[in-house]
């Protein structure tokens, strides 16, 4: 439980001064960083008919659908990776029953911190 704490503890950081090296000069949007991360990892199961749209209702395949989120609730809060499921999914926080992308390897660290400083800029198109 220990080594868990310390990982989440050093990944949380890293991913900090990740954002922090990319929010100083570079804009992010959905359609240049976002959108390509997603179509290679998320979007052949968050699409119409694909088994994660079938279990949360989240469409991945547009902004407009990650932007309305999921039959429970929205998964991005713009300006709050913290408080954003889809971050919490894709950097572990969650349970690891319910990581994302599922069944496959974690996601690049790079690809998370570049998911986390997007939202934290404002989740902008």
């Amino acid at each position: 439980m220990m080594k868990r704490a310390v990982l989440l503890t050093l990944s949380t950081l890293a991913v900090a001064a990740l954002q922090a090296g990319c929010s100083d000069n570079k804009s992010l949007t959905y359609q240049t960083n976002i959108k390509p991360i997603l179509e290679a990892n998320c979007v052949s199961c968050h699409v119409s008919g694909g088994a994660g749209y079938e279990k949360s209702g989240l469409r991945l395949d547009s902004y407009d659908g990650l932007m309305k989120g999921t039959k429970f609730g929205a998964v991005v809060v713009p300006g709050s990776s913290v408080g954003s499921t889809l971050y919490r999914l894709v950097s572990g926080q969650a349970d690891p029953s319910i990581r994302m992308p599922h069944g496959t390897a974690a996601l690049p660290d790079a690809d998370i911190a570049t998911i986390a400083a997007w939202i934290d800029q404002g989740a902008k198109n």
